[in-house]
């Protein structure tokens, strides 16, 4: 199976090989700020990833550890890379549907925002 994505121009698509794992949505401060509310991605292999039109692609190094990267035509927020790790974490509302997943965690949500209320059920992290 293959899952397809893109930013909302069309600069950038993207394919990801394999079925989505169940993704978890941040609502860490970062996370809320480059996606402007909260983060949800998926972690999939490096080597699952194809990515089209990379060239539009601006990768803004958040931490020592992480860069983050968006559609520099667009702004649309499209991967969460953990720089040192194997995988890579295309957001959810990139995707086209149906992705076949839902999210599983709530994580960081003593950083979540005031204006929001996490009344699913799913089991919620502080960190």
């Amino acid at each position: 199976m293959t899952h397809r994505g893109s930013c909302i121009c069309g600069a950038v698509t993207f394919e990801v090989a394999g079925d989505l794992p169940a993704p978890d949505a941040c609502h860490c401060v970062q996370c809320r700020k480059f996606s402007g509310h909260y983060g949800v991605g998926t972690d999939v292999p490096k080597a699952a990833v194809t990515v089209h039109g990379a060239e539009n692609i601006t990768w803004y190094r958040s931490s020592e550890k992480v860069r983050r990267g968006f559609c520099s035509t667009c702004g649309c927020s499209l991967f969460f890379d953990p720089v040192h790790r194997d995988w890579i974490s295309p957001m959810m509302g990139a995707f086209d549907t149906p992705t076949g997943t839902a999210v599983h965690v709530h994580i960081f949500v003593s950083e979540k925002g005031d204006y929001y209320t996490i009344a699913d059920g799913l089991p919620q992290n502080d960190r």
